[in-house]
């Protein structure tokens, strides 16, 4: 008997990176324009008038199968399943600048699908976008997601109707998977959510239905630039496609995931579940539960009605803000390489700290405090000049969540007067390519970087 050969390609061995994908990526960003966003939008208006939706907002005592918890406070569903609202004691940091509050919180610990499929037609990538209602969506219906699904909904908890498309991503022989990664979602309302942000190649062709759409890259770039179109969770799914890549930056990438432990390090996340009723600060009347200042959000009842989703009637509890927020980058191209300039956020819902944008807040928040004592850049990102924008559109965020949860999303140009190299500390600049690569990953990047990169691509990229 012989030794096998070093040499032979036993067992076989894989590519880490499917090489062709940032190609494909690039030719659906560029692609001829085909049908016009107005065309996209009269589609999704026609899906509007087809269907019938209705959202009221009713007082707690009203919600179906929604309690709260004698023991507790906790506002639960009789099921014990999809979701609830609890109390959160937070703290940030160490002594002596520690950062403590308590607030209500949604725990959602199920992983649901956030899923796209794909297929090449002509030689160009065409994503399945789905026009889909959410209770807390201005103007209802958006562009989200091929699936779109909590693991109750999927299971069918509601008794409702199956999920479409549903089996592209939980039978492996549909496709091929080219993106899939566990992302986090809002840590300021969120205690530690997480879902599945796939993209799969279907293997064949796939049946069509009247509330779904096959679309190019560039297409859905050129539809970022409308205000309440793109879902969140279309964006989050479809941050991490960027085509180009350049082997430098500012800071190497050791060098920058070596200041991002150190901020974790150095910047712990302690957060504690208790009793909805136990949270101080925080008043429960007939139709909210709100903070003694008026500020932060409230939470809310609605019953709601869509002749187009699985179940054509429920209610819920959804978060509502106290005002319209901002996010902005700051960006700076340096030797020909552009960077943004990335935040060390810290939620206290998070898992860790992670990436963020360089400006993330509700600036009604602050309107009390001096400059001084606002956010650090806010006043520049909402009082910059036209000269400086380079993106700036109103986006919602998880509308089954959130009620009328809206940001301004800005790209704005920066010098070194008002953005120096010299990050201050708790910022970093980071290239677009560095945070593009780190979306494949779980926590590093959040989920209003995520948009912002998106959006930056659709800039960059043409579309």
């Amino acid at each position: 008997m012989t030794a096998r050969s070093t040499t032979q390609a036993w067992p076989p061995l894989k590519a880490r990176r499917a090489a062709t994908l940032p190609d494909r990526v690039a030719r659906s960003a560029a692609a001829p324009a085909g049908e016009s966003a107005a065309g996209i939008h009269r589609w999704l208006q026609q899906r509007r008038d087809q269907a019938s939706f209705a959202v009221d907002r009713i007082p707690f005592e009203a919600l179906e199968d929604w309690s709260f918890a004698p023991e507790t406070g906790n506002l639960v569903h009789r099921s014990g399943r999809f979701f609830t609202v609890e109390g959160l004691h937070a703290a940030i940091g160490e002594h002596p600048d520690q950062v403590e509050w308590q607030q209500p919180v949604i725990v959602q610990s199920e992983v649901g699908i956030l899923g796209i499929l794909t297929r090449e037609f002509d030689g160009v990538l065409h994503f399945l976008m789905q026009a889909k209602m959410e209770p807390g969506n201005p103007e209802l219906l958006q562009l989200s997601p091929t699936v779109q699904a909590t693991y109750s909904n999927y299971t069918k908890v509601h008794k409702g109707a199956s999920v479409r498309y549903l089996e592209y991503f939980t039978d492996p022989s549909r496709g091929r998977v080219l993106s899939d990664v566990l992302q986090s979602e809002h840590g300021s309302w969120f205690h530690r959510k997480r879902n599945r942000n796939l993209i799969v190649e279907a293997m064949g062709p796939v049946p069509e239905h009247e509330d779904f759409r096959w679309l190019t890259l560039r297409q859905i770039h050129e539809l970022l630039r409308y205000d309440n179109t793109v879902n969140m969770d279309a964006r989050s799914v479809l941050a991490g496609l960027h085509v180009r890549s350049t082997p430098y930056a500012l800071h190497s990438d050791t060098e920058l995931l070596s200041w991002l432990a150190v901020r974790r390090a150095t910047t712990p996340i302690r957060s504690e579940r208790i009793p909805l009723a136990d949270v101080s600060g925080w008043t429960r009347g007939g139709f909210s539960i709100d903070h003694e200042d008026d500020r932060y959000f409230r939470t809310v009842a609605v019953s709601v009605r869509a002749s187009n989703r699985e179940v054509g009637h429920w209610t819920q509890p959804l978060i509502e803000p106290r005002g319209q927020g901002v996010v902005a980058f700051l960006t700076r191209t340096f030797v020909g390489v552009p960077h943004v300039l990335a935040q060390a956020r810290a939620d206290g819902g998070s898992i860790d700290v992670e990436l963020g944008p360089t400006v993330q807040c509700q600036p009604g928040n602050y309107a009390h405090l001096p400059a001084a004592n606002r956010p650090l850049f806010l006043d520049l990102a909402t009082t910059a000049p036209p000269s400086r924008i380079r993106y700036s559109a109103l986006h919602s965020e998880e509308g089954g969540r959130f009620l009328d949860s809206v940001s301004r999303y800005l790209i704005l140009e920066a010098d070194e007067s008002d953005a120096p190299l010299d990050a201050p500390p708790g910022f970093h600049w980071v290239s677009r390519d560095q945070l593009a690569a780190l979306t494949q990953y779980s926590h590093y990047v959040n989920i209003q970087a995520r948009t912002l990169l998106l959006c930056l691509n659709s800039l960059e990229e043409g579309g």
